[in-house]
């Protein structure tokens, strides 16, 4: 295939709105799984993936932690919405504003209900996003956001009143423990207790990466030749431990398990050519599209994603365009439920 002459249609589906979930299936792991093999497709649960994988594997999960991330802010007479990105080196958060136009670089914004919290216009950026310059830090500004802010609740998900209490524990997976993520790591949303012990018996090892999402997972591709769109950043780290236990079980023979794309774009970034995982900390902007040859991940669980969207693009790379395509148009007709809230794929690697 072609990557130059890739454009957004190659990666549009016709989705009902009603395959759209606005809750999680409960319990999690009672959520359908959809297994994308080289002999076609089976329809499973969650509860079915230790009998697809084996002794030896390894599971990487994405152990960050969503906060709230969406805050009100006033500027004299103004009100305006912010929703945080990821901080920058310079100690500056960048955000998404809205009513940018009232604000300008040097002004004080005051966050509502944070408490005395503030925030300076640092800049404006082309792009539409600013820089804000906390009056608190760390531990104390965490707090400050968990006070003052609400869930960025991706946009498909109905939510006309706001975010829900339900969804303060919804939107976390069992493996959050690293605070900084926009948004939730979906895929990691259908593990359970009860299915991680599972794992464990079959003798599945399991570790943790960390990749915060950032805001532009929600932000569509504007561009018509995909080879055209520029991925945003994400912080990421992976220990020396956890990259020496992830060699270690490809030496011995194990599969590497990807939870979700964001654990898969961490592993591929940090790899070098023979697959081997290094440590990684900073950030990644790799955009995977077909064509893309995988050194690290085997197996990669993944929720269903929008049409046209980068990470449809991914999954594609993965396992085969025409194979996707035809995967989604089974699910759609056979009522799997989609996106965040949705059921998940366990894609095998095409050879």
């Amino acid at each position: 295939m072609n990557t130059d002459t890739l454009t957004l249609a190659d990666f549009d589906y016709e989705l009902p709105p009603e395959r759209i979930a606005h809750a999680p299936a409960r319990p999690r792991d009672s959520a359908r799984l959809l297994h994308i093999h080289d002999d076609g497709l089976t329809d499973l649960t969650i509860r079915d993936l230790p009998s697809l994988l084996r002794a030896g594997d390894i599971l990487v999960a994405n152990d960050t932690r969503v906060f709230p991330a969406q805050l009100q802010a006033t500027r004299g007479e103004a009100r305006i919405g912010i929703t945080l990105d990821r901080p920058r080196a310079d100690g500056a958060w960048k955000a998404l504003a809205r009513n940018t136009r009232r604000v300008r670089p040097g002004d004080t914004l005051t966050i509502e209900g944070g408490g005395g919290l503030t925030a300076r216009v640092v800049d404006k950026a082309a792009d539409g996003s600013v820089g804000l310059a906390f009056n608190l830090e760390g531990d104390a500004l965490m707090a400050a956001f968990e006070q003052a802010g609400v869930l960025a609740l991706p946009p498909y998900i109905h939510r006309p009143d706001g975010p829900t209490r339900d969804d303060t524990s919804d939107y976390q997976t069992v493996f959050a423990q690293r605070q900084g993520a926009v948004a939730a790591p979906t895929a990691g949303l259908h593990f359970t207790p009860a299915l991680l012990d599972a794992l464990d018996a079959m003798g599945v090892q399991r570790v943790t990466v960390t990749l915060h999402v950032g805001i532009g997972t929600f932000l569509p591709v504007r561009v018509e030749r995909v080879t055209d769109h520029r991925m945003h950043a994400e912080r990421g780290e992976i220990s020396a431990t956890i990259a020496g236990a992830i060699n270690a079980a490809r030496r011995a023979g194990g599969r590497v398990i990807a939870v979700g794309t964001t654990s898969l774009r961490l592993l591929e970034s940090a790899a070098l050519p023979d697959g081997t995982v290094e440590p990684f900390v900073g950030e990644t902007a790799l955009f995977i599209l077909p064509g893309y040859r995988f050194k690290v991940v085997d197996r990669l669980v993944t929720n269903f994603h929008l049409p046209r969207s980068t990470l449809l693009m991914l999954v594609s790379a993965f396992r085969g365009r025409d194979r996707m395509l035809a995967a989604y148009a089974h699910a759609v007709q056979a009522g799997y439920r989609f996106h965040s809230y949705g059921d998940a794929c366990l894609l095998e690697r095409q050879p």
